[in-house]
């Protein structure tokens, strides 16, 4: 298939390359790109998960399964979408699931799985795409980060840390790749009333009785949480896909810059009270 050239504006449409769309953001997302006009290729672990798309839209979907975990797997669905559509405008990282339990909990084979889909498994999208932008001339690659890529919270610290080391991934990506004209932009979303919560999204570390009292609390925060509308989205989302300068990162919610704010100014005020220690460490000049 021949798609029409790229013009300003994104007058033509955008092919994007979507994993997780069967569910959550992906499947918001990715509906919202084809009523738009836009084509898409759609990946999910089950197919079948995600086949009313291609009854629904017809020839602007491409269905795919794919387990982000499995790198030879990665490499086709990429192929297959580029050579189906002719290029690829936008891949957006979007897979992923969250590990619940406290440091002490959660097995090391856990946090390995937990790994593996939502930092290796993005990695491998990203190094089966970047050879196909590289060659284009052109590209922009969305990563789906968090709140708490910025923001650590207890009981779900693995998590966390899986999207602290996203951001550093897409960060440093977004100065390698820019001179090839392929731009980055991290997707921060705040608390949606998504799928997210589904046992799909989520597993949980066998739980110690020392830790019950703790975390019955902190469920119980969550529960009182404002959850934004997921509908609401898309339109940040093209926002971004259309500008001619992307920012490397946007927040998706009005929740996140104020406790963002507070949380690095607290950091700042903590540097600054221990920079008479910190200076005192880099001794003399050598």
């Amino acid at each position: 298939m021949t798609p029409q050239p790229l013009t300003a504006g994104g007058a033509s449409p955008k092919i994007w390359f979507i994993t997780g769309a069967s569910r959550g953001f992906g499947r918001v997302w990715a509906e919202a790109a084809l009523q738009r006009g836009d084509k898409v290729a759609a990946t999910a672990r089950q197919l079948a998960s995600i086949a009313d798309l291609a009854e629904k839209y017809g020839a602007s979907v491409l269905p795919l399964a794919l387990d982000v975990t499995q790198p030879e797997q990665v490499k086709t669905a990429i192929a297959q979408a580029h050579a189906h559509f002719g290029r690829l405008d936008i891949v957006l990282n979007n897979a992923g699931y969250s590990l619940v339990g406290t440091i002490e909990e959660a097995s090391l084979e856990e946090l390995r799985a937990l790994y593996e889909t939502n930092v290796l498994g993005t990695v491998s999208v990203l190094q089966a795409a970047l050879p196909l932008l590289r060659a284009q001339g052109h590209g922009h690659i969305l990563g789906v980060s968090s709140t708490l890529g910025h923001v650590a919270l207890p009981v779900i610290g693995f998590y966390a840390s899986s999207k602290w080391a996203f951001e550093a991934i897409h960060e440093s990506l977004a100065v390698e790749v820019a001179p090839f004209g392929i731009k980055v932009t991290i997707i921060e979303p705040g608390a949606y009333a998504t799928e997210f919560g589904s046992p799909e999204s989520l597993r949980f570390a066998a739980g110690l009785e020392a830790y019950a009292d703790f975390k019955n609390h902190f469920f119980g925060s969550l529960r009182s949480l404002e959850k934004g509308d997921p509908a609401a989205t898309p339109a940040a989302l093209f926002a971004v896909v259309d500008a001619e300068q992307p920012p490397l990162r946007l927040f998706l919610g009005s929740h996140n810059l104020p406790q963002v704010r507070a949380v690095y100014a607290e950091r700042l005020a903590t540097w600054e009270a221990w920079a008479a220690v910190s200076n005192a460490a880099q001794g003399q000049a050598s």
